[in-house]
């Protein structure tokens, strides 16, 4: 890495031109993973004749041609709509997006990106201006957030359509009530959503706050200051601590290891919370002090910035599918609106200014759509919000989001990161096999005891002889060969574990006066409790860890040699002699190494099975064993060894640096070289290393799946650890094949692999991200609708940019509800594509947490979280969105044969407060008490997790349950007036108080009928509501005259006291909701939905 970051000092003009003119680009944030592929839809110069066969999606192409070249019959393309057909379907809508898109990009022009010197230490000396290195996660600013939220509102049909309605009021001819009868709601409405955004963004002000706020140690001339993480520029220098965040992209200019080194992790970056080895730039590196980085004067010369995994960007304003459906059907309601006046406009016979008749029918029956819908569901969506961060079972959850918890309840596909998320990314070493005999966790005991039996007794021969190492040598040369003891493998295995890997023990520094981290070694710690362990692979940490558990302990490692520490505290040195890092290629790592204490040379190697089976000695249980192991999750490593002469040892030595010299073929000659050792190797042990999943994944997980959710498991790992993390945590059950898809480079290779996996039936997939990106860029549509029929799928190797892209495929081609979810940086993509995305708060940091919908802190919290709270949010939602559109319909249709009674005039039934206070005190409380309704209890909603299926269908808010509840308000609104026209023919002067009262006691009727379970608030709604409405009948009677107030029509208070007044408003009420009540028992009786039968 350092030899790839020039670092210029300046000279002259001359001199630092022609540096430039040399320099190699250096990028600031690396090349992704996809920088040098071609773009996804370039097609590569193949046969010609793959694009006249593509691939088969049926079972018959298969029966009737055996070629994977002739397949199915390609992917259907629907017919595009052209002229005024394309117009009405959806063109209007293309056009308009396609103009506001146009006046964006001409007000907004991005900026050009372009390569960047940056001085080091000066930041004064940028010539271009960049943005500050602050988090911001909030929608709006102070302009933009009134017209912002405003636009969010009015781009529903609803709110706009009474946004024309109120301001129609203005207009004498049109005005048919007093202003506040529709200011009143609208302005309710507008300032409870100002308020549920303005605590949104507020809080997350805070959280960006708080992050940006972080304090770093920033080096300048006159020693170090500390600033703010948002206040770090372009060309700072930046102390970064140990195990301190490093605040934006940088690049490493030195440490305080002498060598240069430092451990990273990349876990904001691909999830990995395993350390890697990083190296600084040589000429910063050798200064004397940290001060001389300003007496040099250099500079980078930066690439111009690349899309690469280093950068999120983005701010997603999410809409729920029940908002985006309940808008659906005020349309439709909307459409019905028309309809109804125009029927009486034309029934008037279009007498006078009909126009304008039609507009006042128009807002007569206004109410048809409710305003208070948006209302109510905001309201109960913070309610639901409350519920869920109160929930004691799932302490910590946080609904970052509050517009869209019903969307909790409709989920079919969930999209997981592996690492911090099912697994802790914590190894722990499960097994030890040395073929005859089997160790687990509970008889670790008895390898500690071998262990140390051994070494004692290796301790005491050694002591009992000439310290040189020719009579121990001698004596074990001399020694016939017997089958080795239990005893004496398993010391010959944990040395090799021991011996064999590529981690290094850390001691912490003690820090001098001054405040700087001093090199001397003899200031540092080594006892047992200041050791960590560092390596690129946590496996690895987990063997040594296991060895230290028995007895063997690493205590030190550099270059050239290590150190072993005994049970009985001898220490034994090895020289490193050569080392053969792991590769993916080769699945194996080796290394040799010479011991000081007798001079033998022994090759130690360690992989996976399928590279180790045919490299060790023949025997007739690896194979078995690992089967087994593999199964319960474990993942395996195989250990042999070979010892060498020195004669042999030196043979290879010069071929194999022969081979690095080679100019040709240089890799194969290297590769055959170390194979020429690879032979008859003796096989020590096989191991087992289990990575330890979160709490109660495996439960958590059986139970999305018996609720119909599809789990996908996106990783940025390798391919053998996500499979064994997708069978230990039960992802793929047991019964279950994995196809694992053959990595492709090419079109052709996609073609055959594709026709393969077609093959196979109810197997789950395994793809890694380099496969994905060829198959998606010519067979998109094959390859998703294959995947979507797997049971599970698992995405190994993917950047954050190919785990939003999967997101975004399943919700074009499924039109599904997807929800992703994630603990570190690199899963926001993911997250924020999403139509519902939940953060985990982990080991990881905040980055998903801070980004997503909702945080929780487990990843067992998502079982309630879906099962209990959005299967609520959801069924609440439905129900209370479809009540409100009741209330209104039934108020409508009054009106309507209102106005059929009075000759189709356009004269309003109930007048001022009666229309405010019907959708406010009369009605609202007990409507609204519907949040609190739930058909089953959340322990039996956990406990059968299928009742979740049917939410994912629709069901409970579809055009069907719509037009139930029209028909339902259709019935209730003419017998109410009808009712009250017939029975109170005499007193037809207070028809207002008679079917108003008939009214209001129909909807607390309705919320009774329509309650599933009883909650005490809901009792107080009822008889709250009903009170409000009595003491208004004595304090409010000038509004229950016919007419206009001027009319001189008013309530006669003693004539709501009588009895027959009474009994004929209770025959009224009775007649509208009693069939309901019959109905209602009949369907639980004959057709009683799932829930009942859980609840019996």
């Amino acid at each position: 890495m350092a030899d790839q970051i020039p670092l210029y000092p300046v000279r002259s003009a001359a001199a630092a031109a022609a540096s430039q003119r040399r320099a190699a680009y250096y990028s600031a944030a690396g090349p992704g993973p996809g920088a040098d592929r071609r773009g996804r839809y370039q097609l590569e110069d193949e046969s010609a004749h793959l694009d006249e066969m593509p691939l088969m999606m049926s079972e018959e192409g298969f029966e009737n041609d055996e070629s994977d070249y002739h397949t199915l019959p390609r992917a259907r393309l629907t017919r595009r709509k052209r002229g005024l057909e394309w117009f009405v379907c959806g063109g209007w809508k293309f056009l308009c997006t396609s103009c506001c898109d146009w006046l964006i990009n001409v007000c907004q022009r991005k900026k050009e990106l372009k390569a960047r010197t940056v001085w080091l230490g000066c930041p004064e000396k940028c010539e271009e201006k960049h943005p500050r290195n602050s988090i911001k996660n909030q929608k709006y600013n102070v302009f933009t957030f009134i017209p912002g939220v405003l636009y969010e509102q009015f781009k529903f049909f609803l709110n706009l359509y009474f946004l024309v309605v109120s301001c129609s009021q203005f207009v004498p001819a049109l005005k048919i009530g007093y202003l506040y009868t529709y200011w009143a709601p609208l302005g309710f409405v507008l300032a409870v959503t100002i308020a549920r955004e303005a605590i949104d963004e507020f809080r997350r002000f805070q959280r960006d706050k708080e992050m940006n706020s972080q304090l770093y140690s920033k080096l300048t001339v006159r020693g170090k200051v500390q600033v703010k993480s948002s206040d770090i520029q372009v060309g700072d220098l930046i102390i970064v601590e140990k195990n301190q965040r490093i605040p934006s992209d940088m690049v490493f200019l030195r440490t305080s290891e002498k060598a240069g080194s430092c451990f990273i992790r990349t876990d904001q970056l691909d999830g990995e919370t395993d350390w890697k080895l990083k190296v600084a730039v040589s000429c910063t590196q050798r200064l004397p002090a940290l001060g001389d980085l300003f007496s040099i004067s250099a500079y980078v010369y930066a690439q111009k910035p690349q899309l690469d995994i280093h950068s999120f960007e983005g701010t997603f304003t999410r809409v729920g599918l029940l908002d985006l459906e309940l808008n659906q059907l005020t349309k439709a309601l909307f459409l019905a609106l028309v309809v109804l006046s125009v029927v009486m406009v034309t029934l008037q016979g279009f007498a006078g200014p009909w126009y304008r008749n039609l507009f006042r029918f128009l807002l007569l029956f206004s109410y048809i759509i409710p305003i208070s819908l948006r209302v109510n569901l905001d309201m109960g969506k913070a309610a639901y919000g409350w519920m869920i961060m109160k929930d004691e079972n799932i302490p910590g959850t946080v609904v970052r989001t509050s517009t869209i918890p019903e969307e909790l309840g409709r989920l079919v596909y969930l999209l997981t990161d592996k690492t911090g998320t099912l697994t802790q990314n914590e190894m722990v070493f499960k097994r030890l096999h040395l073929g005859t005999v089997s160790y687990g966790t509970d008889t670790m005991d008895e390898i500690q005891s071998h262990v140390f039996n051994s070494y004692l007794q290796v301790h005491s021969q050694a002591s009992g002889h000439n310290p040189s190492s020719a009579p121990l040598r001698r004596s074990q040369s001399s020694t016939p060969k017997v089958k080795k003891s239990v005893s004496s493998r398993i010391h010959e295995a944990v040395k090799a574990i021991a011996l064999c890997h590529n981690v290094t023990p850390v001691y912490e520094a003690r820090t001098g006066v001054t405040g700087e981290t001093e090199f001397a070694e003899a200031d540092q710690d080594f006892s047992d409790e200041n050791r960590t362990y560092q390596a690129s692979s946590p496996d690895e940490v987990a063997l040594v860890r296991w060895t230290e558990s028995v007895g063997l302990t690493l205590v030190s490692r550099d270059l050239a040699s290590m150190q072993l520490k005994t049970p009985s505290g001898q220490v034994l040195t090895y020289c490193i002699l050569q080392m053969f890092p792991f590769t993916s290629e080769s699945k194996r790592m080796g290394i040799i190494v010479r011991d000081e204490s007798t001079a033998e040379i022994t090759f130690y190697m360690k992989g996976a099975d399928v590279a180790m089976s045919t490299i060790v000695q023949y025997n007739d249980w690896l194979e078995e064993e690992c089967g087994n192991m593999a199964r319960e999750g474990l993942r395996t490593l195989v250990v042999a060894k070979r010892t060498l002469t020195e004669e042999q040892y030196q043979d290879f030595e010069s071929r194999y640096s022969q081979a690095k010299l080679s100019i040709h073929d240089r890799t194969l000659k290297v590769a055959a070289v170390v194979e020429s050792l690879e032979r008859e190797m003796e096989l020590l042990c096989l191991t087992g290393v289990e990575d330890q999943l979160q709490a109660d994944v495996r439960p958590t997980l059986e139970m999305l799946r018996n609720a119909g959710i599809k789990i996908w498991m996106l990783t940025g790992d390798k391919l053998e650890t996500a499979t064994c993390i997708a069978k230990s945590s039960h992802l793929v059950s047991r019964t279950q094949d994995i196809h694992i898809f053959r990595p492709v480079t090419s079109r052709g290779e996609a073609h055959l692999e594709l026709n393969a996996f077609r093959r196979k039936h109810d197997c789950a997939l395994v793809i890694s991200g380099d496969s994905l990106e060829v198959c998606l860029r010519y067979y998109e549509h094959e390859l998703v609708e294959l995947a979507c029929q797997c049971p599970a799928v698992v995405c190994c190797r993917c950047s954050p940019t190919q785990k939003a892209h999967i997101v975004t495929l399943l919700r074009q081609h499924t039109r599904k509800r997807t929800c992703a979810i994630g603990d570190g940086g690199n899963d926001v993509s993911m997250i924020q594509a999403a139509d519902c995305g939940i953060g985990i708060e982990g080991k990881e940091g905040k980055q998903a947490s801070l980004a997503a919908d909702f945080s929780i802190t487990q990843f067992r919290h998502i079982g309630r979280l879906l099962m209990v709270h959005g299967r609520n949010s959801y069924k609440r939602s439905a129900a209370l969105g479809q009540f409100v559109m009741h209330r209104g319909l039934i108020i409508s249709t009054m009106q309507a044969v209102f106005s059929s009674v009075f000759y189709f005039a356009s004269v309003p039934l109930y007048q001022g407060f009666l229309m405010v206070g019907y959708a406010t005190i009369y009605t609202m409380f007990p409507v609204f008490s519907l949040v609190l309704d739930q058909d089953v209890k959340p322990e039996m909603a956990i406990l059968y997790p299928e009742l979740y299926k049917d939410l994912t269908k629709g069901r409970s808010l579809s055009f069907k349950t719509f037009l139930i509840w029209v028909l339902i308000s259709i019935y209730q609104g003419g017998i109410l007036m009808y009712g009250a026209l017939v029975l109170f023919e005499a007193e037809f002067v207070h028809v207002v108080a008679i079917s108003f009262t008939a009214l209001i006691l129909t909807e607390l009727l309705m919320v009774a009928l329509t309650i599933r379970t009883w909650h005490w608030l809901m009792v107080v709604a009822e008889f709250l509501s009903l009170g409000c409405y009595v003491a208004s009948l004595a304090f409010l009677n000038e509004y229950f005259g016919i007419g206009r107030v001027s009319f001189g029509a008013f309530l006669d208070v003693a004539f709501i006291t009588t009895v027959t007044f009474l009994w004929k408003v209770s025959a009224i009420t009775v007649v509208s909701c009693l069939p309901l009540y019959v109905l209602k028992y009949l369907k639980r009786k004959l057709s009683p939905p799932s829930y009942s039968k859980l609840s019996s």
